[in-house]
Formats: C-alpha cells, structure tokens, sequence
C-alpha cells in the first residue's frame, strides 16, 4: 500500500528482454532506499513492482509481460525518468490518499501548462465513472486532486503546484504523453457495492 507522496525521481539505467517480459534497473539517490532488500515492494511511476536486486545506487524489477503492455513501463529506456515511493509504513502519516500500485490504465495528456499559480494538466482517459471532482486520483503515482471533471468528453483536470512539478516526473509532461492512472479504491469498491459494471 502507498499514499501517492513520490520520495524520489529516479533514472532508468538499463532495460533488458527477458523470456517473459523485462529487466529493469532504475538508479537513485538518497537514503530513503538504504534499508531496502531483495523482495521489497516499490512503487515506479505508480506501478507495484518487486525488487529482486538492490545495489547502493540503484534497483532492478522483474516486470511482467501483461504490466508492461497495461501501463507506460513498456515505454520506458535508458535515461528515462521515474517516480518512485517506498510502501506505506503503519506509522506513516498519510498525507496523499490509499494508492494500491495496480494501475487501472493509461490516460493520454491533451493539454498541460499555465501559470505557477493555475499549471493544470488536462488528460483523457476511459474510466470517466470513477472520476469526481474534488476526488482522488493517483498519476503515475503521484496522488492527486482532480480539479474539474468532464464525463462526457471522457477528460478530467488536475492543477500541479511547483513543488510537485518539480519533485516529480509530472512537469515534465507534454501533450500526447502516456500517463499510469490508478483510480480511488474508496470509488471502485462503492462501484462494486452498487453493482456498476467493471469496478474491480
């Protein structure tokens, strides 16, 4: 379990095919990572991923063939930036919302920039049903609230402070960029409960 408050902004160092999917090493800096062990759980750009070799300055993930074709993984290489975030420890404060690191889909960015006090990105997914305004909304991995909401064309926006454009991968963004979008667990089990069709 996370909360969607990235630690670090990572780098992929090397990707490698594997016979069921690929080998990715992602470098980091900082002491965040100093306790972490082979079998530890990190989130990368908002997807859960296993750690199966951990050096001092970096981390390498086993990732399966159906998450590399289900989120941005698939598109990363070499010198590619990343989010990353540490699990949910039970003393943490949550300071973001219940985020899972199972990504619902991609959505695609189709406007993103302004000004530091009004930097909105605007971005068109396929779930709109599980979309609120005001509600939560984790973007590859950063929790988010969604700032206004548009069903109908199927888009939601999200309003990015400095600090978050640049302590993650987010301000980086750009019209057509494929973004990870886990959707609030709280709207998808009321969905279930309700009966709505797909909310698991």
């Amino acid at each position: 379990m996370f909360t969607g408050l990235v630690i670090a902004v990572g780098a992929v160092q090397a990707v490698r095919d594997l016979a069921a999917g690929r080998l990715l090493t992602v470098g980091h800096e900082g002491g965040e990572f100093s306790g972490l062990s082979v079998g530890d759980s990190v989130a990368v750009s908002g997807v859960c991923l296993t750690a199966v070799s951990v050096q001092p300055a970096s981390v390498s993930f086993e990732v399966a063939a159906e998450t590399l074709s289900l989120t941005t993984l698939g598109d990363l290489r070499t010198g590619n930036r990343v989010n990353l975030e540490l699990p949910l420890r039970a003393s943490d404060r949550l300071g973001g919302h219940f985020v899972q690191g199972h990504v619902d889909g991609c959505g695609e960015v189709i406007e993103a920039g302004g000004s530091d006090d009004d930097y909105r990105v605007r971005i068109r997914h396929r779930e709109p049903r599980w979309i609120v305004r005001k509600g939560s909304v984790a973007i590859d991995g950063v929790s988010l609230t969604v700032a206004a909401a548009s069903p109908g064309e199927a888009c939601f926006e999200v309003m990015l402070i400095p600090h978050t454009r640049a302590a993650t991968t987010l301000g980086d963004l750009r019209k057509e960029d494929r973004v990870n979008l886990e959707y609030d667990i709280l709207a998808k089990y009321v969905g279930a409960l309700a009966g709505t069709p797909d909310a698991g």
